[in-house]
């Protein structure tokens, strides 16, 4: 039997140039616990490179080792995805379409848009939970 030139063995077989392997360093658990202290929070790869190379160092760019920037834009978020039935009335107008079954009238037509505004607000808090502050996009 033949297999076309894009076959997935021949593709996973081919390995991307990705650059160099990482490097591991083993401590014990009280030199780690000294250089977490020392690191104040910071990413603990990114202070032993401050402390091996000092100003040569390359900036990485990383989301941080305390992604969430505002507590209580997320703490809205969860509280709301808590008490709705999101998920589930979801899976009924999913249903609902499926089956032909869902009258569109102006009472329903408005749920739907209330239900979109709740999305995207949920959406800018999480956004903005995470310190990315963008309006919604629609």
């Amino acid at each position: 039997m033949k297999y076309p030139k894009n076959d997935f063995n021949i593709l996973a077989n081919q390995r991307a140039n990705k650059g160099p392997a990482p490097f591991s360093l083993r401590l014990s658990f009280d030199e780690r616990g000294i250089l977490e202290h020392d690191a104040a929070g910071k990413a603990l790869g990114a202070y032993i490179r401050d402390r091996l190379f000092g100003g040569n160092v390359t900036p990485r760019t990383t989301r941080g080792k305390f992604p969430v920037k505002d507590q209580a834009a997320l703490g809205r978020v969860l509280g709301a995805l808590g008490s709705s039935r999101l998920s589930a009335n979801l899976n009924q107008l999913a249903k609902a379409v499926n089956t032909g079954s869902l009258p569109v009238t102006p009472e329903t037509e408005e749920e739907l848009r209330k239900a979109c505004a709740a999305v995207l607000a949920m959406r800018q808090d999480i956004l903005s939970a995470l310190g990315r502050n963008r309006g919604p996009k629609l």
